[in-house]
């Protein structure tokens, strides 16, 4: 199974993302609990390129690609906005009252505790961000 979504960085297409994770999830066999924890992993991600890849007042795009196969479910995330590595942000510490922490850092880190792997890599001038979550599907 693949599928494969167009975004532009503009938060008011967020729902068009939740549609396409419940499609990938649906097609997969995938239960509600872990689909809604994919859509919040994928909505971290999203929204952090949506917000933070291209300059402010410049269109750009984000694509994403599902693709379940061998018991594994990979999104790939592109866009050609500036290079930017989510992976070598450090663990935030949890254990700071919510106000005494810095801002950010957290979606990257919930990012990671839904996702099994998590890769980043740049090429060709676009930043390539990797998700895959191995899954037992109701259908198994």
């Amino acid at each position: 199974m693949k599928r494969h979504l167009t975004l532009h960085n503009d938060i008011q297409e967020v729902p068009l993302l939740a549609s396409f994770i419940d499609e990938v999830a649906e097609a997969c066999g995938i239960d509600m609990a872990l689909t809604m924890s994919l859509n919040l992993a994928m909505e971290e991600a999203v929204v952090n390129v949506m917000n933070y890849a291209y300059p402010k007042d410049t269109v750009g795009n984000v694509d994403i690609d599902a693709e379940f196969a061998d018991g594994r479910l990979t999104f790939v995330l592109s866009d050609s906005g500036t290079p930017f590595d989510p992976t070598q942000a450090g663990t935030p510490d949890l254990t700071l009252e919510a106000e005494d922490r810095p801002i950010g850092g957290l979606g990257i880190f919930l990012v990671r505790q839904i996702m099994d792997h998590v890769d980043y890599q740049y090429s060709d001038g676009k930043n390539i961000l990797t998700l895959s979550k191995n899954i037992q599907t109701i259908n198994q």
